[in-house]
């Protein structure tokens, strides 16, 4: 990227809203995506929290149990070459005016236990026109088995995938010029 990255920005916008605790048997990571599209575009597609195979990758398909209110809940099935075939989400916070969604796992057949997500979407200048901060952070139990190092690592690279796609989606959407992503 041919911009210059806020990094006193990125540090208060972590500070602010991405707080976790985690205790001794877990990690915590912060990842950080740059993306050419307006935030208006950027947070259509974070926030629906009943469809989030519009940019995640390894969803299949997913079924919200609410009002898409705070603490619905939604099944996701996940595609084939995971180790898991289904997730039960719990929507936790959803702020259309500071851009937060947080996200807690309450099961499924996967390993990961105690999961809770917060992305944030923010403003900002990329190469002279309007684009999008995302962070997204998260805290996890370290399974039996397997290390900090490790369970932080597949995380990482589960979300890398998951902002990666939404930034090649919404910067598609925003040099097709679409405006229908206005409409929540």
């Amino acid at each position: 990227m041919n911009g210059v990255i806020d990094l006193d920005m990125e540090s208060e916008y972590v500070r602010r809203h991405h707080r976790h605790e985690p205790r001794d048997n877990q990690c915590t990571s912060v990842l950080v995506k740059h993306i050419r599209a307006p935030v208006p575009l950027v947070w259509s597609l974070v926030r629906r929290f009943d469809e989030p195979q519009k940019y995640k990758p390894f969803v299949s398909r997913c079924i919200v149990q609410g009002d898409l209110g705070i603490g619905s809940v939604r099944q996701v099935n996940v595609k084939s070459g995971l180790p898991a075939t289904t997730s039960t989400e719990r929507l936790e916070q959803l702020d259309d005016v500071q851009h937060i969604l947080r996200i807690k796992i309450l099961g499924g057949d996967h390993r990961l236990k105690n999961y809770s997500s917060i992305i944030t979407v923010h403003p900002e200048v990329i190469e002279g026109r309007p684009g999008t901060m995302v962070i997204e952070s998260f805290v996890v139990d370290v399974p039996d088995g397997n290390t900090r190092d490790e369970t932080c690592y597949f995380v990482q690279a589960l979300i890398r995938c998951n902002l990666t796609s939404l930034a090649n989606v919404s910067e598609r959407m925003a040099v097709q010029g679409r405006s229908d992503f206005i409409n929540h």
